[in-house]
């Protein structure tokens, strides 16, 4: 290589090194030119441009933000619709946010980025410190815990009334309230004396506050027992005159069967299975944490030849007063209530007056109902001459039972005003309710008044809640069951070969007497039985009431975190019954003359109560306190009068001074004055708002215990719960977790006037009979012991939620009767003993989502129980004699026309039926049939033929919605349990059922190897359980709604008008029983259920609705 080459190459080495020397120079130097010019750009502020004329002030404080880093705060009060205009270029905010407030009554304060906008005030008022108090809540109830705070480190949170108190405030401080599911607030204090603050809840929301025992407000993850909550849409979306039909199949662990007696009837609620062996085991009912008197207006006898049953106190309220309800089923729930709430608790709150707006609500539902599930009858085959009974030739007769019912009519209107200011709340409403039943002359008439008015005074100090009802109900011939005045004894035996036409004209002129006598040419056929028409238009069985509630409520806030609160209630009811039977009713009735029955009945309640609470936070509020000391007094009183008796004299003169007093003259009055006086505790601890423990305490003084050695009881509780989601991380899609546990016992008192001799009037003698149970001394409170665990969770962000109760109850101190001899002047004495438990699960499964326009809520509820008689009196001694009682099972009663019995066995269960008679079999056990062609029954040694209980119930509810449209289903569904028909046994008997004549027309029932004639057959079987029998398994289409909301703008914003279709017991999907199991004929007794003899039908009911809201 030549030493030019090797230069050439050296030279571009160099060349090449030195480049990049260069190159990397060059950057150097440009990244030192550039340091200057970031810090110049980080010390020189940016020029902000405004050129507006006659603008909205908002659309200059949008520029600002854009242009720069700060944002503006202000409330509702700063005008920013006012138009301005400004022409400004500067980096100065100070000098840009004051030419543009120039001349406004806007002040502001900068800080940290904020522009604070807030009401001109004095100079001497904007250098005070303040003291800040107000109330946070989600609209409508208070949010406990909700943090309120500043940015300089100023903070404290709301209580369990969501009170808060924030001292050393100044005007323009901007506070910060936050709470987890809701989103936060930012409002600027100006000086307000009162902050009511309003949380909206995000979708992710996973708290809320729940009204509990005695109307104590607490949070719902510091519970330790399971409380289901049921909003105003539950109830009045398709309603019933008794709001709490329309709870069927919405709450787990509660069974709700509706009376047969029609519209405005009772209804029977049972939580968590049947307890109390002697008790009706209905739930206490509860309005705005006070505990309401519910009278029921129903015979204590509830067989065959019982009066028919009317309505109760709970039908009295106006569904569109019902702000929420709370089911709390277990006896952990309700153990502040004392005896009462042994049975769980329907907790009823009640609408208030809106704070600075008005609303105005109309709403009208009209429902039309047709009888459903009517026993399957024939009208092939007549009746012999002669002969009542349908066991003659073929006929074919037009006959339809079916046509005596007619369309029954239930109309809802209501109208609500709800006012007032952040000082006075007020809530006026009215209501008519007025049903017409699917028999004839039956209908059901409410009327209702209500008010309701808040107010707080004294700096708020003190909060005045004071509430009044007025009610007016009158119904006319509610029928459930049974042979007295009931028409479809009659009307569905009525025999096929006869001319029932000439039965509608059921009354006809004497005129020899002067009166229009019942027409019905045949004999009663030891059943009662009249022309139906003239039972429903000629015995007129009359109820008019009057009632009249009011109650006060007074809170004194003594400190923050303290307050008293003072509660009394008054309820009073006056009702008049009376039962006009014209003449010509049959003698068991009345006279020729006619009868007449007036009687008045009086019940009042007083309530009141003292409550001091107390919640605290302590340790930067790692822990919280709640606390409840209070006492109470609860005074009942009943008392009823009358007369009655066959009338003499004047043919149908209904007037006490027209009675017969010298045969069947009845002379009626009864009464007692009834006393509970309680102490009570609640104490709950929680430690960082994920674990909370509470104990509960209660002693009342009974005076059913009076004369007994126990002078009073006390029963305590205990529970925990844990946030599992707030210990430990969880997987993001499981979103809450909580799970608790509790134990409780609760006590009730034992029947009254048992522990001492007493005297009975018999009403048919006319005499005193001295009693015949020997009064027994050593009674104690019949207790119920019951432990529950549970877990609540959310998933999938809070769309589905899933919470499980396991619970398990015993309940002890069972009242019995034991056997006396002759000779020791008693036929029974008192002795307690027993033990019933009942062990069960309550499932809630719940989803809910939005898709664009379309939403879907899911919620599917499952409860199963099981009953089981763990001890009956075996160990127990006779308290007369000192001997050992060796009994082991106890009749309850008899179902009516058949050979079942309710009995009770250990092992066994509360609803058991027995019954003791089969078919008679050969000695190849097939059915033995004579040679006359007959079938035989015979005795056997007893044996069970199934539990009247349901084994479990099941509700789903759907709500579909798109742009207005909503779409509602529930279908509801019982499993297990037995249903006895006595009406079918009947029926058969007198040949007018379709099996009847479908069996006739296979030429008899085959039997072996033959046939037996069918009527042969069954007038050997009538009576006998064991073939009237059914599983009262069903599953139905409970409600179906269809509704548009229309939009409001056609309505300028001023009207939201809601028009629907609604169903009720549309649908019966699946049910083998020839009646409706979950109808009863008595919602007191725990053993006459689950029976038919001659029930009303129930009804399918279909109709509108329309809500207007202004």
């Amino acid at each position: 290589m030549t030493n030019l080459r090797k230069y050439q190459i050296s030279y571009q080495k160099c060349c090449h090194t030195s480049i990049k020397a260069l190159q990397k120079s060059i950057y150097a130097a440009i990244l030192l030119l550039m340091i200057p010019g970031f810090a110049l750009a980080q010390t020189t502020k940016r020029d902000i441009q405004l050129n507006f004329t006659n603008a909205p002030m908002t659309k200059v404080f949008e520029s600002i933000e854009k242009q720069s880093e700060y944002s503006f705060f202000y409330n509702n009060d700063i005008n920013t619709s006012q138009r301005t205009s400004i022409q400004i270029t500067s980096n100065n905010i100070n000098q840009i946010v004051s030419t543009l407030l120039k001349n406004t009554t806007i002040d502001f304060r900068i800080s940290d980025k904020r522009i604070v906008l807030f009401q001109k005030q004095a100079a001497e008022e904007q250098k005070k410190a303040y003291t800040v108090t107000g109330v946070v809540s989600d609209g409508s109830e208070p949010v406990i815990g909700a943090s309120i705070s500043t940015k300089d480190g100023k903070g404290t949170i709301t209580s369990i009334d969501g009170d808060f108190r924030l001292e050393n405030i100044h005007i323009g401080d901007v506070l910060t309230i936050s709470y987890v599911g809701y989103q936060t607030r930012n409002i600027v204090f100006n000086g307000q004396p009162r902050l009511n603050i309003s949380l909206t809840e995000e979708a992710t929301a996973l708290e809320q506050v729940v009204v509990t025992a005695l109307g104590i407000k607490r949070s719902e993850k510091a519970l330790s027992y399971n409380v289901q909550q049921l909003s105003s849409d539950d109830i009045t979306t398709v309603k019933d005159a008794n709001f709490m039909n329309s709870l069927t199949g919405k709450v787990a662990g509660v069974t709700i069967n509706s009376s047969a007696s029609g519209a405005g009837s009772a209804a029977r609620v049972v939580m968590r299975g049947v307890k109390s062996i002697t008790k009706s085991n209905n739930a206490l009912y509860v309005i705005d944490g006070i505990p309401m008197f519910n009278v029921v207006n129903e015979s204590t006898d509830t067989g065959l030849l019982t009066d028919q049953p009317g309505s109760d106190a709970v039908a009295d309220i106006n569904p569109e007063d019902i702000e929420s309800i709370n089911m709390l089923t277990g006896p952990a729930a309700a153990a502040l209530y004392g005896n009462a709430a042994a049975s769980g608790v329907v907790l009823i709150n009640t609408k208030k007056g809106t704070k600075d707006k008005t609303n105005i609500s109309v709403s009208s539902s009209t429902t039309f109902s047709n009888p459903t599930m009517l026993p399957k009858m024939q009208n092939k085959y007549g009746n012999k001459d002669g002969v009542f009974a349908s066991w003659g030739d073929v006929v074919n007769s037009n006959y339809d039972p079916e046509k005596f019912f007619r369309t029954g009519v239930n109309t809802i209107n209501s109208v609500s005003l709800s006012t007032g200011t952040s000082k006075n709340q007020t809530y006026v409403s009215v209501s008519a309710t007025n049903s017409t039943g699917i028999l004839p002359n039956n209908k059901y008439e409410r009327y209702n008044v209500s008010g309701r008015n808040t107010a707080t005074f004294l700096n708020d100090k003190l909060t005045l809640d004071f509430g009044a009802n007025l009610i007016f109900q009158n119904d006319r011939n509610m029928t459930a069951q049974g042979r007295y005045f009931n028409p479809l004894t009659a009307l569905y035996l009525f025999p096929r070969g006869e001319n029932f036409e000439a039965i509608r004209m059921y009354e006809r002129y004497n005129e020899g007497l002067g009166i229009y006598e019942q027409y019905w040419p045949y004999d009663t056929q030891s059943m009662e039985l009249q022309n139906p028409y003239w039972t429903m238009n000629r015995i007129v069985r009359e109820n008019k009431k009057k009632r009249f509630m009011t109650n006060a409520s007074l809170k004194w806030n003594i400190i923050d975190g303290i307050d008293i609160t003072g509660r009394l209630k008054y309820d009073k009811t006056d009702m008049r019954s009376t039962d006009k039977r014209h003449a010509s009713t049959i003698e068991q009735f009345a006279s020729p003359y006619g009868g007449y029955y007036d009687i008045h009945k009086s019940y009042s309640s007083f309530y009141g109560d003292i409550m001091l609470n107390i919640s605290k936070t302590f340790n930067d509020n790692m822990w919280s306190f709640n606390a409840n000391i209070g006492a109470s007094i609860n005074d009942q009183r009943e008392e009823q009068i009358g007369h009655g008796g066959n009338l003499e004299g004047i043919y149908n003169f209904f007037a006490i001074h027209n009675i017969d007093t010298s045969a069947k003259y009845r002379r009626i009055q009864s009464g007692y004055i009834q006393q509970s006086q309680g102490v009570f505790v609640n104490a709950e601890v929680g430690y960082k708002s994920m674990l909370y423990m509470t104990v509960t305490g209660r002693n009342d003084w009974e005076s059913q215990l009076a004369y007994s050695e126990a002078s009073s009881f006390f029963y305590p509780s205990v529970g925990l719960s844990g946030i599992i989601s707030s210990m430990v991380k969880l997987p993001d899609w499981l979103s809450y977790l909580k799970v608790r546990g509790s134990y409780t016992e609760v006590g009730t008192s034992f029947e009254r006037f048992i522990t001492r001799p007493s005297y009975e009037f018999n009403i048919a003698s006319g005499k005193w009979i001295s009693t015949s149970i020997y009064p027994v001394r050593n009674l104690k409170p019949e207790k119920t012991r019951s432990w529950e665990v549970g877990v609540n969770s959310k998933w999938l962000n809070n769309r589905l939620s899933f919470d499980l109760t396991y619970y398990r109850s015993s309940t002890i101190n069972q009242t019995f009767t034991a056997d006396l001899s002759v000779s020791s002047g008693y036929s029974k004495a008192y002795i307690q003993s027993g033990n019933v438990r009942n062990e069960g699960m309550e499932i809630a499964l719940g989803y809910s989502d939005k898709w664009g326009g379309f939403s879907w809520d899911s919620n599917l509820t499952f409860s199963w129980n099981q009953n089981k008689i763990i001890k009956l009196t075996e160990g127990s001694v006779n308290p007369m004699t000192g001997e050992p009682i060796t009994k082991d099972n106890y009749e309850m009663g008899q179902l009516g026309n058949l050979d079942a019995r309710v009995k009770l066995y250990k092992g066994g269960s509360i609803g058991d039926v027995y019954a003791t008679h089969r078919t008679k079999r050969d000695g190849n056990n097939n059915i033995y049939v004579s040679q006359e062609g007959k079938i035989e029954i015979e005795s056997v040694e007893e044996f069970k033929l199934g539990s009247i209980l349901p084994k479990s119930n099941m509700g789903w509810s759907n709500n579909f919605s798109y742009k207005g449209v909503n779409l509602g289903v529930t279908l509801t569904a019982r499993f297990g349990g037995i249903a006895l028909s006595g009406t079918q046994s009947t029926l058969d008997q007198y040949g007018v059922s379709q099996v009847t004549a479908d069996y006739r027309d296979a030429g008899g029932i085959f039997t072996n190897y033959g046939y037996v004639d069918t009527e042969k057959y069954f007038d050997t079987v009538k009576g006998y359980a064991a073939y009237y029998t059914y599983s009262a398994t069903n599953v139905r289409l409970s409600e179906l709604n269809l509704s548009y909301t229309l939009p409001q703008k056609w309505f300028r914003d001023k009207l939201r008008m809601t028009v629907g279709l609604v169903g009720k017991n549309l649908w019966m999907i699946y049910c083998k029983a020839p009646f409706d199991p979950e109808a009863t004929a008595s919602t007191q007794s725990n053993y006459y259920q689950s029976y038919d003899y001659f029930m009303q039908p129930t009804t399918r009911n279909i109709g509108f609705s329309v809500k207007l809201n202004f």
